[in-house]
């Protein structure tokens, strides 16, 4: 990887100008970094060039180029941000400033044996870093991938380190983001020198099947194209298969039944327009017997992190299990680059808030949690004090998005409960909850919230926050607004272990519900 090959690469994508500017980053770069060797011995150089190339590839903005280009010059050389900022320009300035935050957090946790960030410290610089640009994030995970590929130069101490934190904190951030192709690569990579011996077992699995269905699957190819071709749909199709991490999942989850796992192997079927995917599903479907419990409309209910794609798996006359992906091709982007697929920051900052207060619109609701991080950034910086929860647990779960009866979108944490939507809606309307209905039917409290339900909270004046309810919330901000309230009434208690690890038995919950 080199200067001129960068630069090729990056030629239909920038303008010429911007081209310059990429040119004058990498020689910058270069003399920063002019002395300085990779544990390969090679030149360091090789580092920053391949984020770049990846940011590139990836379709990302020009500030987040030059940023990859430059975002450990100051971490490792005496380059000051205002020497890039008079360069490059205040948001390549900022973004560096980003990525020398989460570095340095990185570093600290692994010397601490720490991987997810728990601590109140070191979660408290990388939301700052992450909650202004989330462009940070997505360079971190360009350079968190390279770093992985050449692994093998580093002790077995520092592997397993940079490994796991890989695979507890930056695969989860990769899915958070969409990011498919990209959460798979660190999984696999990770998984391989965690687990080596599980890794190589489970990649044997793998390529068994695959060897032993590729010519039927071929077959199965070539029936469905000329049948979405004589219906005039001009599709293509192609195999997706499983990755390593995803299915030794799998294979936990049904106890190494290989058999048991039905999208070992899976036909993408790629066309032009969202009418042609639901076309297509009903094609194949004439073609082949459908499971029915395992259709998927991920088109009219987006997953959490905006992946949309119709899943089906169907029994051929053969008695071959396969699944189907149905998507357009926009929609594949976004499967497999994620929010870096359809950069929101161009379009943005052509909106009249960013031309005037310098402030960006709206994120999308899959985004949402963003917005979360953004108010916790700003707490932080006001020197507001936040609590441990409050900055832990919500960044790395899975997200479900749960509708009011007006047909709102609020975006919770998946394993949320009602009184968690009721806190989200308003804070008083969770202290006077005293029942939920759950598209149309009566939830009892503590019963978790599924993606795409609609949930009516019906409250009381009379009714006030009880301390029982600490076990039948499980957000950072719920949890917050209970003990406030309760603290009001001269109740509060500290949320102890003993507490939160309850929160699950029924016998505490049924009788807190009442």
């Amino acid at each position: 990887m080199g200067k001129a090959e960068l630069l090729e690469s990056a030629k239909p994508l920038y303008e010429e100008n911007q081209l310059l500017e990429l040119e004058q980053a990498v020689d910058f770069a270069a003399k920063a970094h002019a002395n300085q060797k990779r544990k390969s011995g090679e030149s360091y150089m090789i580092h920053p060039l391949n984020v770049a190339m990846t940011l590139v590839k990836w379709g990302m903005d020009i500030d987040s180029v030059l940023a990859g280009i430059l975002h450990d010059t100051v971490e490792d050389s005496n380059i000051s941000l205002e020497q890039i900022e008079n360069l490059f320009g205040y948001d390549v300035a900022f973004i560096v400033d980003g990525l020398t935050k989460v570095t340095k957090t990185s570093e600290s946790m692994q010397q601490n044996d720490t991987y997810n960030p728990q601590t109140k410290d070191n979660l408290s610089k990388l939301l700052i870093a992450v909650g202004q640009d989330i462009r940070v994030v997505i360079i971190k995970l360009a350079d968190r991938l390279h770093n992985l590929m050449t692994l093998n130069h580093l002790s077995r101490d520092k592997q397993i380190r940079i490994a796991r934190e890989s695979l507890e904190v930056y695969g989860p951030m990769a899915d958070r983001l969409g990011m498919g192709r990209v959460r798979m690569q660190i999984e696999d990579i990770a998984f391989s020198y965690l687990e080596p011996r599980e890794f190589k077992r489970v990649k044997e699995i793998l390529d068994s099947r695959i060897g032993r269905s590729h010519r039927k699957l071929d077959q199965i190819k070539t029936e469905s194209e000329q049948a979405l071709k004589k219906s005039h749909i001009d599709g293509e199709i192609n195999g997706r298969v499983k990755s390593v991490y995803s299915l030794y999942k799998k294979l936990v989850k049904f106890d190494n039944d290989v058999d048991n796992v039905y999208d070992l192997i899976a036909l993408r079927v790629i066309v032009k327009t969202k009418e042609e995917c639901y076309a297509s599903l009903g094609i194949l479907h004439s073609l082949y017997k459908p499971m029915i419990n395992r259709i998927k409309d991920y088109i009219a209910t987006p997953k959490p992190n905006g992946y949309q794609s119709l899943h089906t798996t169907v029994i051929t006359p053969h008695e071959q299990i396969v699944e189907f992906q149905i998507r357009t091709q926009e929609m594949h982007e976004y499967a497999e680059r994620g929010l870096a697929a359809s950069f929101h920051y161009n379009e943005r900052k052509t909106s009249r808030d960013y031309r005037e207060k310098r402030e960006l619109a709206p994120l999308p609701g899959n985004l949402q949690w963003i917005t979360e991080l953004q108010e916790v950034v700003a707490k932080l910086k006001s020197g507001e004090d936040i609590s441990h929860d409050q900055l832990n647990i919500d960044l790395f779960k899975d997200r479900i998005f749960v509708h009011s009866p007006k047909g709102d979108i609020f975006n919770l944490p998946e394993g949320a409960l009602p009184l968690d939507f009721a806190y989200m809606v308003h804070s008083d309307i969770g202290r006077h909850a005293y029942g939920f209905k759950v598209n149309g039917k009566i939830h009892p409290f503590d019963k978790p919230l599924q993606n795409g339900d609609v949930v009516e909270v019906i409250t009381k004046k009379l009714v006030m926050t009880k301390p029982a309810w600490r076990n039948l919330v499980t957000t950072s901000h719920a949890r917050h607004k209970l003990r406030a309230q309760l603290g009001q009434l001269g109740l509060n208690k500290i949320f102890s272990t003993e507490d939160r690890s309850s929160k699950n038995k029924k016998s505490h919950t049924k009788n807190a519900a009442r």
